[in-house]
């Protein structure tokens, strides 16, 4: 059987563009809660300014807080002070990122385009002589909210750049949610041939309803590892419309009914949504958390002569 690794965005992108800012404990229940469920590479936080990203300002506390177990932490980095903060805490990973776009990378970290991918395979460098992972994520790989369309060509030759810093993989992000499936195989297959053997992860927004089915267009093209968000929390502050990361229980449901492993428990990640529910104080975009699973679990079989 297929498997396709899962990294867990909620507790950073899901939380980064929400107006409720919760505190450290919940935080840390979050990242607890889908430990639970499975996930072993998570997205604790990001080491960015706490004046742009107020949501993000407690990112040490939390991973303070986090248990200590045979998984990966990965704390999301733009620049060298942001990986220094990263690398004075237990995180095992860096996931630093680059944009496509001159105006959005400008307006998402405060560097040109160029600058960001320079940076970005900078961070990989330090984590590798830190003893720790690094990857790298294209944003703004399928469409800018500034600029709009962006060439693939532009992408891939990032991508060549990328996967060159020592990255451990190249993630391509649909940062405003605009790519159809079509353009996902595309743009994932040009991409995984260029940098092959390392894998591709997608990251991948469903702000136009287009989320899972890009998600199984990315897997069908041979991307390794999927992010998502439980209940389908996230988006970017610096994105204008950019809503909602792809839920981790419908990404989960959708592949495991089309038999490929995930090792993520699917009743788990129901119970974690609906417990982030209230703690969100609104309904999250999550379709499966809401309509329950299938085939439903059934209550034990009662023997005759025994009690349930």
């Amino acid at each position: 059987m297929r498997t396709i690794e899962i990294v867990e965005v909620s507790p950073r992108d899901g939380l980064q563009n929400e107006t409720e800012i919760l505190s450290v404990d919940h935080k840390v229940m979050l990242v607890k809660s889908v430990i639970a469920a499975g996930a072993r590479r998570i997205e604790v936080a990001s080491f960015v300014n706490p004046a742009r990203v107020p949501q993000m300002a407690d990112a040490e506390a939390v991973v303070a807080g986090l248990p200590d177990a045979q998984l990966v932490y990965i704390g999301l980095v733009l620049n060298h002070r942001g990986a220094a903060r990263a690398l004075a805490t237990k995180v095992h990973e860096l996931g630093a990122v680059c944009v496509t776009t001159d105006t959005f990378a400008m307006r998402n970290q405060g560097q040109t385009s160029t600058q960001s991918i320079d940076i970005a395979c900078d961070i990989v460098g330090l984590a590798r002589a830190a003893g720790r992972r690094g990857q790298i994520t294209i944003a703004a790989a399928f469409g800018c909210p500034f600029e709009g369309v962006v060439s693939p060509d532009r992408v891939v030759a990032m991508a060549r750049q990328a996967a060159a810093s020592g990255a451990v993989e190249v993630a391509l992000a649909d940062t405003i949610g605009v790519a159809v499936p079509a353009e996902v195989t595309a743009l994932v297959t040009r991409v995984r041939a260029e940098i092959a053997p390392l894998p591709v992860r997608v990251h991948l927004h469903n702000t136009r309803n287009t989320g899972l089915a890009n998600m199984w267009a990315a897997v069908e093209a041979g991307a390794a590892t999927i992010d998502s968000s439980l209940g389908g929390l996230g988006g970017c502050p610096f994105a204008p419309g950019a809503a909602g990361n792809i839920p981790t229980e419908d990404v989960v449901y959708l592949l495991e009914r089309s038999g490929i492993a995930t090792g993520l428990d699917l009743d788990a990640l129901i119970d974690a949504a609906k417990w982030l529910t209230p703690i969100m104080g609104r309904p999250l975009p999550g379709m499966v958390s809401k309509a329950g699973r299938f085939p439903p679990s059934l209550p034990p079989i009662v023997k005759k002569g025994e009690y349930a």
